[in-house]
């Protein structure tokens, strides 16, 4: 191994090492050494220009910027529905749907979660939907595994297309095409209803019974929600996970409502006290949904060609931003609802103070790709960073490795965002160096991105710090891990297959 590839691992190294040795530090003090370690190895060793230092970090900045308009946006829009109790109507309405526990946590699990993360993303689906199960009579440790699970399928596409729109920067691919080839290799997602049934009913003496009688309603789940999605897929990158999820859910209520796929036999063994009505009428609970995905989709359409240029480091801001159609949406859900301006302005500085941290961990990692990706130097005959750390993937089974890349970038980061930056410009590099086909393998680095979520170490620390459980990290993991290997090597099976 060259002293330059030593080098150029060092601060990615850094970045995946330092959260397993060190559990307490936090991922925005590793991100920013990430990026400092990056700097002084590319001034010394690569010769980078300062000039041309303060270019890429800012350029990396300006690109984590649209990011931080989602991330406020999307805190804003779901902290203004709790205010109003639209969430908890939410829950109530699907709890209602079925009293059997089965269905009930598959809706709440599965299609909640996946309409979540297509809004929210960043560890939001779990730290909401857990408690709701926790609500439903599962044990804190059954619902922090069943929530994680969920956290999963959709993640390519989590807030609004995050993990492709700014993950994927600098990647001359063509979106909406890695979006549905993504979308084709989420299949393996129909498993994940499955894996929820089964930990469901684990601890139960009749499980296999149990088991096998929701099976036809976790496979159906599964694919109400796989195949919308990949429909969807082929028109954008924001709505494969939103209008997915709605579409899934029409579909199993509907299918439901004739008695189809659902157990004959009731499954609920504790007795929980519900409230006995909601706080709103459905219209009202589905009303700013429906309003933001009205927003999203004009707004698409009549802003996307509109960019403003910055000027000194080639870079723009496309006008179209789904945070600026969540604070939008907000603002109109909030004076419809009359709630007072000093609350407003409360709950959008809470929101903002949510998305400080993950924003500049976001920015420090697209700054340090920015300067990885522009160190090369014709005068020393040195290839760039990424072209130099993307020899380690150049092998002619990189298409089967790509889903295990992303899942290790999310299980470290918590974001398949994160882990696109650090991961896909040199997974593009080595694919394009060995003429396979770029668009597959990014493809499969996303799919398997979504998977690795499932034992995201920050995602959960938040769902097990919400429902207070007391098994310790290791134990999760431990009892995820099997499923997220399955979804793996599917996903990778697929990818040789398609």
């Amino acid at each position: 191994m060259s002293f330059h590839l030593v080098l150029a691992i060092l601060p990615l190294l850094l970045f995946c090492l330092l959260p397993l040795i060190f559990h307490r530090v936090s991922l925005l003090k590793i991100s920013l050494l990430t990026l400092s370690v990056t700097a002084l190895v590319a001034i010394f060793f690569w010769f980078f220009p300062i000039s041309q230092l303060l270019i890429s970090t800012t350029r990396g900045f300006f690109v984590a910027f649209d990011i931080l308009l989602i991330i406020v946006g999307a805190i804003f829009f779901l902290e203004v529905l709790k205010f109003i109790k639209v969430t908890d109507s939410l829950a109530f309405y699907l709890d209602h749907f079925s009293s059997d526990l089965r269905i009930q946590t598959i809706m709440l699990a599965w299609f909640l979660e996946n309409f979540l993360e297509g809004i929210a993303g960043f560890g939001t689906p779990s730290t909401i939907v857990a408690p709701l199960l926790v609500a439903l009579g599962l044990s804190p440790f059954k619902a922090v595994v069943i929530s994680l699970l969920g956290n999963s399928t959709s993640v390519p596409f989590g807030a609004v297309g995050t993990p492709i729109r700014v993950g994927l920067t600098g990647i001359d691919l063509d979106q909406i095409t890695i979006a549905s080839t993504t979308a084709i290799y989420n299949y393996a997602g129909i498993l994940v209803p499955i894996f929820m049934v089964w930990v469901l009913v684990s601890s139960s003496p009749h499980r296999r019974q149990l088991f096998f009688q929701a099976l036809p309603f976790a496979i159906w789940s599964g694919i109400a929600f796989v195949l919308p999605s990949y429909v969807i897929s082929l028109f954008g990158i924001e709505f494969p996970s939103i209008i997915g999820s709605i579409v899934g859910a029409i579909l199993v209520l509907t299918t439901s409502h004739f008695k189809l796929f659902i157990p004959k036999t009731i499954f609920h063994p504790l007795t929980i006290d519900h409230k006995t009505s909601p706080h709103l009428p459905f219209i009202k609970v589905v009303s700013p949904y429906l309003l933001f995905i009205f927003l999203l989709i004009v707004s698409k359409i009549f802003l996307s060609p509109y960019q403003i240029q910055i000027p000194y480091i080639s870079y723009s801001l496309n006008l179209f931003n789904p945070g600026l159609v969540f604070i939008v949406t907000s603002l109109v859900v909030s004076l419809s609802s009359k709630i007072s301006y000093q609350i407003i302005l409360g709950i959008f500085q809470k929101s903002l103070k949510k998305s400080i941290e993950p924003f500049l961990v976001i920015a420090s990692m697209s700054a340090v790709v920015q300067i990885m990706n522009n160190t090369g130097n014709a005068y020393y005959q040195l290839q760039s960073m990424t072209k130099t750390f993307a020899s380690l993937f150049t092998t002619q089974i990189l298409g089967f490795m790509a889903p295990f890349i992303g899942a290790f970038g999310s299980f470290i980061t918590g974001s398949a965002t994160v882990s696109n930056l650090m991961f896909a410009n040199s997974v593009y590099t080595a694919s394009n160096f060995l003429n396979l086909n770029s668009i597959r393998i990014i493809s499969l680095l996303l799919a398997g991105a979504g998977a690795g979520n499932m034992i995201a170490i920050a995602d959960i620390l938040a769902a097990k710090t919400v429902v207070g459980s007391k098994e310790n990290l290791k134990t999760i993991i431990q009892t995820i891990l099997p499923f997220c290997l399955i979804y793996l090597l599917i996903v990778s099976l697929l990818g040789l297959v398609i």
